[in-house]
């Protein structure tokens, strides 16, 4: 059971991987949001069941609906938020695995019956592995193959035909505090435009997302392509296909593009990249997370807990365009990619 959000679930999949792997005759089902279950809903060998959390008590009601009747020897229970809490009671389990003392909270000891090993310094995505050890499984490899249609494939292509080395800026993260500052975003679309790559804007279709994007047109010399509110999940992952990079805060978009292989120009300081950056490469990030920590809190990150968002006004300053410009070019540089001088 993880139903949330984008990036959280696409960490979900290499554990689904890894008991397909390991673990061959079990049926899994998966308990998912309704918008992540557009994105990882066709993995093959998963009986998917949608909690649509917009519908409230009627959509908790659906998934009691779903699964009456059924029981499962195990529950891998991973969020901890208190309507989640509420909807693994739909969940008739004999084991109900859920996460450690320090990592609970909303009374979630009182929905499970054994808990993952207490852990701290860990990626997000290898605190989600390790629910599969009560069962006597590890996690050794890392994989995701998250499928894209044809139609979606067909798509990005005529978007980003050819093969010119592709930016792709996804600017917004639904933490609005994490966002980068449009003039920042502005030089940074036109540096790389300026060296001969094609720059595409990328975003969902709410009107917050539409209004930062016109707002960094508004702010660039170089104009970029604008597919904001254009694209779906299956769309995106396939524009990533055709891209280099992408620059993002941490994000769910992030997290699909690490899933991609695609190079992340990852922002960070409202949140530890160690800890939810791309998990795969974090070379490219700029991480002023220990500047921010020391700005407002007064001592380094090693002094404050493990996983500690530090999402306060202003935060995101840290990052400067020069920093941004450097891992750029460094990234450019190791993909030996022909831009201009």
């Amino acid at each position: 059971m993880r139903t949330s959000a984008i990036g959280d679930v696409t960490h979900v999949v290499p554990l689904i991987r890894t008991l397909q792997a390991q673990a061959p005759g079990t049926a899994l089902t998966w308990l998912v949001g309704k918008l992540e279950r557009k994105l990882v809903g066709d993995l093959p060998g998963v009986e998917f069941i949608t909690f649509d959390k917009g519908k409230g008590r009627e959509g908790m009601r659906e998934v009691r609906q779903a699964l009456a009747g059924r029981r499962f020897d195990a529950l891998l229970h991973m969020q901890v938020a208190l309507r989640s809490n509420l909807l693994s009671l739909a969940v008739k389990a004999d084991r109900r695995i859920g996460y450690d003392h320090a990592r609970s909270k909303d009374l979630h000891g009182l929905f499970v019956n054994e808990r993952i090993a207490a852990r701290t310094g860990e990626h997000v995505l290898d605190a989600m592995a390790s629910f599969i050890e009560p069962l006597g499984l590890k996690q050794t490899e890392v994989r995701w193959d998250i499928p894209v249609p044809d139609d979606a494939h067909a798509w990005a292509a005529e978007q980003l035909p050819g093969d010119t080395p592709t930016l792709l800026v996804s600017p917004m993260s639904s933490h609005t505090v994490r966002n980068w500052r449009v003039d920042r975003y502005a030089a940074l679309i036109d540096h790389a435009a300026a060296r001969g790559m094609r720059v595409a804007l990328v975003g969902g279709p709410s009107p917050a997302e539409r209004e930062l994007a016109d707002q960094i047109l508004a702010a660039v010399t170089h104009t970029p392509m604008d597919l904001t509110g254009k694209d779906t999940l299956k769309r995106f992952m396939a524009l990533l296909g055709r891209s280099s990079m992408i620059l993002t805060p941490d994000s769910g978009p992030m997290h699909m593009a690490n899933a991609a292989g695609t190079k992340v120009l990852g922002l960070h300081a409202a949140s530890n990249p160690h800890r939810s950056g791309p998990y795969s490469d974090r070379r490219w990030c700029v991480d002023r997370y220990d500047a921010a920590s020391r700005k407002f809190f007064g001592k380094p990150a090693s002094e404050i807990p493990w996983g500690t968002k530090i999402e306060k006004e202003g935060v995101m300053d840290l990052v400067e365009v020069p920093d941004m410009i450097g891992r750029f070019e460094a990234c450019a540089d190791f993909l030996k990619l022909p831009l201009r001088a």
